[in-house]
């Protein structure tokens, strides 16, 4: 493999590859690693690289002549040589990626500084854009690095073990189970038991298993892309009751104070469809309460026969899941009620989060929620309006606003329960 890079700064790469697997690669001729000076091919006498943006703006903009010079001057691979650049706009690597770039024989990297490159590099040079993540770096130096250390594993002969790069982080699209080696015993925690019986086969499920909980605790997102076998499916399952992430938050259907359509403040009417829908998406979320407000006590008595019914009239009989579902639906008269409920189950008050449709600069992205939920010790109440919305002053006061959901059409008028569920799957899912 050979790996080219164009940078304004070639001595940063002086001493990183000189040790380590990528310095062994290089002694024995399976990768090759050249450096190009930008400046070189600048036909300025002051080696100048970069101007003024047109349309105005702070900073200054790579050129594209010396680029493009510099880009020539190397002697291509036909075929298999991709010109990469490192660019925050580009498509995050990943472990695929990786092992993707290493079927080819040659990667020229463009490392960008500044405000970056004149876009018509990218027109005609650029084969691909790689970013390394969502965070600011000085230039793209440090993420051709990352990249050529990850990209040269999955070359045959580099790390030595062939197996190597398969059990490592990412290699099966999971994290990697724990490591344990000599001794035995250190400061009185013990190698686990397994890991001494000598049955391969019971060691093998063990780390598979850890491996997925791990990923499961750390990186669920990556669950839903690489868990496809039915025994790591049972296995998830298990490790949803063991690190239950969602055990603080309840959800309320609100059906007073809310809008109509002429936005006035009014009292809705409790709906089968509505109580029994949220109350099975609550259960199947690990939702730790769901409340039904409304301040009307023929409202309450009526829905209270509903429940009953399923929790232990003739209902129960014919769908025992129903009764499961409502195991944890309560009645209350106000959202004060329910707050005040919450407060002396949790020895807290909850913080508000409201649903709205329409858009606001106070809003909450579903990924920040999500963390907030996980990690903060607080009982969260995640509020759903009936009618045309809760009134303004409720969601003046919530603590957060989560984003409106937005479909592909203009129309968008989703039921309560389909919009309950859609939240609740991206606040607490994980998915498979």
């Amino acid at each position: 493999m050979k790996f080219e890079i164009l940078t304004l700064f070639p001595e940063i790469f002086d001493s990183v590859f000189s040790s380590g697997v990528i310095s062994r690669g290089l002694k024995s001729k399976l990768l090759s690693i050249k450096t190009h000076n930008i400046r070189d091919f600048s036909k300025d006498k002051n080696r100048v690289v970069d101007d003024r943006p047109y349309g105005g703006g702070d900073g200054m903009v790579m050129k594209p002549g010396p680029i493009a010079s510099a880009l020539k001057n190397i002697n291509r691979t036909e075929q298999k040589s991709l010109v990469i650049l490192l660019n925050p706009a580009g498509k995050v690597f990943s472990d695929e990626i990786a092992q993707e770039l290493s079927e080819y024989e040659q990667l020229i990297f463009i490392c960008g500084r500044y405000e970056g490159i004149d876009e018509r590099i990218k027109q005609k040079y650029v084969d691909t854009e790689i970013s390394i993540g969502d965070y600011i770096l000085s230039g793209g130096e440090y993420a051709a690095i990352a990249i050529i250390d990850s990209v040269s594993r999955y070359i045959a002969g580099v790390l030595g073990n062939e197996h190597s790069s398969v059990d490592e982080s990412f290699s099966s699209g999971l994290l990697e189970y724990p490591q344990y080696t000599r001794p035995e015993e250190f400061e009185g925690l013990k190698v686990p038991e397994i890991l001494l019986s000598g049955d391969h086969k019971k060691i093998e499920n063990w780390r598979r298993q850890k491996s997925i909980e791990i990923t499961y605790k750390n990186r669920p997102d990556l669950i839903e892309r690489n868990v496809y076998e039915l025994s790591d499916i049972k296995a998830v399952d298990k490790i949803k009751s063991k690190f239950k992430k969602n055990g603080n938050l309840y959800i309320a259907l609100v059906h007073y104070p809310v809008y109509n359509k002429r936005l006035d403040v009014v009292k809705t009417s409790f709906t089968n469809i509505d109580v029994l829908d949220m109350a099975r998406a609550a259960a199947t979320y690990g939702i730790k309460g769901f409340y039904l407000v409304h301040p009307v006590r023929e409202q309450i008595d009526l829905i209270q026969k509903v429940i009953d019914h399923w929790k232990i009239g003739k209902g129960y009989k014919y769908n025992s899941s129903r009764k499961q579902s409502l195991e944890n639906t309560f009645i209350s008269e106000s959202l004060e009620d329910t707050i005040s409920s919450i407060e002396q189950i949790e020895g807290a008050e909850p913080k508000i989060i409201v649903t709205d449709g329409r858009y606001s600069d106070r809003m909450t992205g579903y990924m920040e929620m999500r963390e907030k939920i996980e990690t903060e010790k607080s009982p969260f109440l995640l509020l759903f309006g009936t009618g045309y919305g809760l009134v303004k002053e409720i969601i003046e006061n919530a603590d957060y606003i989560l984003k409106p959901i937005v479909g592909s059409e203009q129309f968008n008028h989703l039921s309560v329960r389909s919009a309950a569920s859609i939240i609740l799957d991206r606040l607490c899912s994980v998915k498979i």
